[in-house]
């Protein structure tokens, strides 16, 4: 994530150098995508929790991933933007903005609620008991969707690729890309909780029949 931060940093002086100034595209998308690590790299703990560590584990898949798929595919849209600068009317630019503030907002809240949930510090709210003496939460956040963080995050990817516009389809990789990796995700997880809770499973799936988009899927 850090070499993707100074990858974008790079387009950013190579488009001023080149120009003198810096278009309002790619500041959003370099300043958004620095925040969205920064936060990610501050808040350590909860990548924990992610299944690329509880689950996968540490081979090929995340070495090559870490060192080269994140920080030179997700880097595309501030490297585009470097080559062919993109300048935003104020109303695209406050779309965009109020895209990522919203799907910050969910991924955010979502993720702190489950990890204060799982901490004990939530009684309050509705859930599920397992045989295996664990609880699913079916309330708040958790109640809409079983996998509302994603929907978050695809609202942040997707508010990175729309300021490239739609001169090419290349920008658009990361979001479709992320789409696919989050589905086939969910899936994975969904069998894994099949087999591990049973009934209580099947009865949370009533609960809350949604996988990441409350209403749509």
């Amino acid at each position: 994530m850090l070499l993707w931060l100074l990858i974008n940093l790079s387009c950013v002086q190579k488009q001023y150098l080149e120009t003198g100034t810096v278009t309002n595209s790619l500041l959003f998308v370099a300043v958004m995508q620095s925040f969205y690590i920064f936060d990610g790299v501050l808040n350590e703990e909860g990548v924990l929790s992610m299944m690329d560590i509880t689950t996968d584990g540490f081979g090929f898949m995340l070495a090559f991933g870490d060192l080269c798929w994140v920080p030179f595919t997700y880097s595309l849209q501030a490297r585009y933007l470097s080559l062919r600068p993109v300048h935003l009317s104020p109303a695209a630019f406050s779309s965009v903005v109020a895209i990522m503030a919203i799907g910050y907002y969910i991924f955010h809240s979502s993720n702190s609620q489950k990890s204060k949930f799982r901490q004990g510090l939530l009684p309050h709210m509705n859930s599920i008991k397992t045989d295996r003496g664990t609880s699913l939460l079916v309330e708040g956040w958790w109640g809409l969707s079983q996998h509302i963080n994603y929907f978050g995050d695809l609202l942040i990817a997707l508010s990175w690729c729309l300021p490239t516009g739609f001169g090419t389809p290349l920008t658009y990789f990361y979001v479709i890309y992320f789409a696919f990796l989050l589905l086939h995700r969910q899936k994975r997880d969904e069998h894994k909780c099949r087999t591990k809770y049973g009934k209580s499973w099947a009865e949370y799936e009533k609960l809350v029949p949604y996988k990441i988009v409350p209403y749509v899927y």
